[in-house]
């Protein structure tokens, strides 16, 4: 695979926002905004919530560190 090719895929979230709203990441993950405040309160998933705010938002790194975490393959 070329660097570029590598660098592209590596950077593919980039262009888009790298913060996003709870219901967002549910659906990035295909979840339910409660499935995923399940795996947040689990500890599975960190978030960011701005000081006096209650809104809570996900990392797009932290989504895709999850899913790394998370492959499994099945024989």
């Amino acid at each position: 695979m070329s660097k570029t090719r590598k660098k592209q895929q590596k950077d593919i979230h980039l262009d888009g926002p790298r913060l996003l709203p709870l219901k967002k990441a549910a659906e990035y993950l295909g979840l339910t905004v409660w499935a995923m405040r399940e795996r947040i309160w689990a500890g599975h998933i960190p978030v960011v919530q701005f000081p006096g705010g209650r809104k809570m938002y996900v990392d797009i790194r932290d989504i895709e560190e999850f899913i790394k975490k998370n492959k499994r393959v099945i024989v």
